[in-house]
């Protein structure tokens, strides 16, 4: 997840500074899953964080959960695909292909 923070969380960051990695493990264990990194970056975004969850459900939720606190100003959930998982993904991308009809055909 890419995410960037409100002025105003930052703000509040600076006047009670706080582990934010144990608050993203705690979240992601509530759905049974965990944190794999979490870094802070300049540019476009905040940061970002690594979690492995158990399904698209969980999250969801991770991703809901955090959003619905008003504390950021952008957050983008992304799924990963392991290099080993690319193949079975190749090949239902290239079946679903044959059955797909284009715009205006």
């Amino acid at each position: 997840m890419f995410f960037s923070y409100k002025p105003e969380t930052w703000d509040q960051m600076l006047k009670k500074p706080g582990d934010r990695a144990a608050a993203v493990r705690d979240l992601t264990a509530s759905v049974g899953g965990s944190m794999e990194a979490l870094y802070f970056m300049f540019g476009d975004r905040d940061g970002f964080v690594i979690v492995d969850v158990p399904n698209a459900e969980a999250a969801a939720a991770v991703s809901i959960a955090v959003s619905s606190t008003g504390a950021f100003s952008a957050l983008e959930t992304r799924l990963l695909v392991a290099p080993e998982d690319l193949p079975s993904v190749l090949q239902q991308a290239a079946t679903a292909r044959e059955t797909y009809r284009p715009p205006g055909t």
